[in-house]
């Protein structure tokens, strides 16, 4: 789903009397609010997950085309974490183990 299809999917949540323009504003409010918030705060949106800024260290790494040892700087990623409840709602994907699977 992109962002037109789920705009589309809030108007028709909202009901008759929304039109795309409002529904397109609140759901481009409610991702600003998000990302303004996530740069200083864990956002947690009950029902739903935990969104947060985490820091990964600085590490050494490897030039797979070398070999040769490089340094990796320390930076800033973005986590999300879902709720269970968001969890259970979203039926899981079957994963494979070795020779579990049966090819079509």
């Amino acid at each position: 789903m992109n962002k037109t299809q789920l705009v589309d999917c809030i108007q028709a949540k909202l009901g008759e009397g929304a039109t795309k323009k409002c529904a397109e504003t609140a759901l481009n409010a409610v991702l600003g609010a998000i990302k303004d918030a996530v740069a200083t705060e864990k956002v947690q949106l009950v029902g739903f997950g935990t969104f947060e800024m985490k820091t990964r260290a600085a590490r050494t790494g490897r030039n797979p085309q070398t070999g040769a040892a490089m340094k990796i700087a320390a930076s800033q990623t973005l986590s999300f974490k879902p709720s269970s409840a968001f969890k259970s709602a979203v039926p899981a994907k079957k994963t494979c183990k070795k020779g579990g699977c049966k090819k079509k």
